[in-house]
């Protein structure tokens, strides 16, 4: 199982970042199996960083084996879509993009890719117009809809499946709109995908 990631896939949260560059094509990152945190399980604040931040993102499941998928076949490679939290160490990122170093250590460490349960896409009307946010201790922080987007899914897995062979079981991260922040200890986050509760943890 993979978990493969979209950076810079909203233009507003390139902004807030700094990021002004329109991409040509989708940033791709990814994590490892032992960054994945699910089953509503609370997340630990490591001791390598002081500023770890939510990224609230709309994520989804492969369900078939692919190669170098066409872009008008993709929809057939998924059929569940749920809600994810991509913890970042916001202080090693910066200083990471300083030096023009891979990011591995402030993206994959452990338990830094939070999944929701899955949800059929046929529960909701379309996925390419879909509102999603995340709450912080009764409070909406992020907010944001797959119309946002730069590339859309189908569009990520055309791009990811010409470098990656997609696997039943992969998990995708979209990217994640303006508002991300960081989170503190005790604090409980819930999210959302329109108005169906996805994720209720905490930090811990």
């Amino acid at each position: 199982m993979k978990i493969i990631a979209v950076g810079w896939n909203y233009i507003e949260h390139n902004k807030e970042l700094n990021f002004l560059e329109m991409p040509i094509a989708p940033t791709i990152f990814m994590k490892p199996d032992s960054a994945l945190l699910k089953d509503n399980r609370p997340f630990f604040l490591p001791d390598f960083s002081d500023e770890i931040h939510y990224e609230t993102e709309i994520i989804f499941k492969i369900n078939k084996l692919g190669k170098n998928i066409p872009e008008k076949f993709a929809h057939r490679y998924y059929n569940e879509i749920g809600v994810g939290i991509d913890f970042t160490a916001r202080d090693i990122q910066q200083k990471l993009r300083k030096e023009s170093n891979p990011w591995e250590i402030c993206k994959g460490f452990d338990n830094s890719a939070v999944v929701s349960k899955f949800l059929p896409i046929s529960d909701f009307e379309n996925i390419n117009n879909l509102n999603f946010h995340l709450n912080i201790n009764g409070k909406t922080v992020q907010k944001g809809n797959t119309t946002g987007q730069i590339f859309s899914i189908d569009k990520i897995i055309t791009y990811v499946s010409r470098f990656f062979t997609l696997k039943i079981g992969d998990i995708i991260f979209t990217g994640t709109p303006a508002g991300v922040g960081k989170v503190n200890l005790n604090d409980r986050l819930q999210a959302y995908i329109e108005d169906k509760k996805m994720l209720d943890f905490a930090i811990k």
